[in-house]
């Protein structure tokens, strides 16, 4: 098959290619000898189904089983599609899930990293953030997709990130742990480190977990140089309940825009808060078309709720970089009509379950 086929998938997130086709694209590419990934070559023979005939569209994604477990095994040589050519290397490895076992792993291709920032810029862009402000990132970073995502962005709008690193796996085990008094003095430690960049640089944009935002908004003296000085507060890497989000967007940073990003591992990528919303309206993520694909189901029967109800949330990356379909997140979410342009669903007012494989999910600081 020519490569000119494949054209399609170098679109832009704002280029308005039609899904289905760029769906039926990325089949394509992912099923056919020359251009697939061994391990999704491989994986096709006891699919029970045929990708490049029966995927047709969006919905069809729903026929791949959730597949993210294989990634804690499979070598990252195995994950980057022979279409990159043999001196293909991936340009970033993320893993995700590593708190109780074995991490599940994806591979970042140079065009995706683009695609990405590029998306997440022009969200936030919509948003007013300023530009050629310098931005204080507090986030995982390492095998953590959300500090990567966060320096792609502060780069974008012209600035340095001044970062400070977390590590949420250490202070989930401390948590299951019941060992309290080390996560709160870890948690100081953060916060220590960022009285220091708050009060001694002048910051404008300030991304952060719910947990440190709860802890920042403690400290008068932060709150009142926040106020003063930053342009726009995001918050991610955990959920952030209504009443919690209708009081920093109220009375803690009255003066601040605080914006949602909603993303993780296996979307790899971060999603934005839908614009124009107010304190009291639920807080919206809009998908990526045609890249990332939402669908809000039934965790028990795996049936799409009605809208306006609650359910799990299923992410689709469909992209020339990785094919990760029909991924059940530990998230659930309202389920809402996306805005235009945009296939599959919308979420709103996204909250962790309460257990995986019977695991009790755990927050942390992230």
């Amino acid at each position: 098959m020519p490569f000119g086929s494949f054209t399609i998938l170098d679109a832009g997130p704002f280029d308005g290619v039609d899904p289905a086709e760029f769906v039926r694209a990325a089949m394509r590419w992912h099923f056919t000898p020359e251009t697939g990934s061994r391990y999704w070559l491989e994986r096709a023979e006891r699919l029970g189904f045929d990708p490049l005939h029966d995927v047709r569209g969006v919905a069809d994604l729903a026929l791949f089983p959730d597949l993210t477990d294989e990634l804690r095994d499979v070598r990252v040589s195995d994950l980057v599609p022979r279409g990159y050519g043999p001196l293909a290397r991936p340009l970033n490895v993320f893993d995700s899930g590593g708190t109780t076992g074995a991490p599940k792993r994806v591979v970042q291709m140079d065009d995706w990293a683009r695609h990405s920032t590029h998306q997440v810029t022009r969200r936030l862009q919509d948003h007013g953030l300023p530009v050629g402000a310098l931005w204080l990132t507090v986030a995982p970073t390492g095998p953590h997709l959300v500090g990567d995502v966060l320096q792609r962005a502060a780069a974008d709008f012209g600035s340095p990130a001044l970062g400070v690193d977390m590590d949420p796996r250490w202070v989930k085990k401390l948590v299951a742990a019941g060992r309290r008094d080390e996560v709160d003095a870890y948690t100081d430690h953060l916060v220590e480190q960022c009285r220091r960049v708050l009060l001694g640089q002048d910051i404008g944009v300030i991304a952060a977990t719910t947990p440190l935002l709860e802890r920042l908004a403690r400290d008068r003296d932060l709150v009142e140089v926040i106020n003063a000085n930053v342009g726009a507060i995001i918050w991610g890497g955990t959920h952030m309940d209504p009443d919690t989000r209708d009081l920093f967007k109220s009375e803690v940073f009255p003066d601040v825009p605080v914006i949602g990003m909603y993303g993780n591992t296996m979307m790899l990528t971060a999603l934005l808060e839908r614009t124009g919303l107010t304190a009291s309206d639920p807080c919206v993520f809009d998908p990526v078309s045609p890249y990332v694909f939402l669908r809000v189901v039934d965790p028990d029967t795996g049936d799409q709720v009605a809208r306006g109800e609650r359910g799990q949330v299923v992410v689709s990356h469909v992209s020339r970089s990785m094919l990760i379909p029909n991924n059940r997140e530990r998230d659930t979410a309202l389920r809402l009509r996306p805005a235009e342009g945009q296939a599959g669903d919308a979420v709103a007012d996204v909250a962790p379950v309460p257990a995986v494989a019977g695991e009790t999910v755990i927050e942390g600081v992230y």
